[in-house]
């Protein structure tokens, strides 16, 4: 499946399709949620529920 369809099944409210756009952006979340060499939980977390909110604005 490509990406495009990817981002309307998440748009369109899939929990699977917005699992897989988390999961492709894992190491990037990770990677921002590391501050002054300590993982921030809270940060990761924060940052995935944004990641979904702005799938959910994003007009395609």
């Amino acid at each position: 499946m490509n990406f495009k369809n990817l981002m309307l099944r998440a748009k369109a409210g899939s929990r699977e399709a917005e699992k897989n756009i988390l999961m492709l952006y894992k190491h990037l979340l990770l990677k921002e949620s590391i501050r002054y060499g300590i993982f921030d939980e809270d940060l990761y977390q924060e940052l995935c529920i944004t990641l979904i909110k702005c799938i959910r604005k994003f007009r395609i």
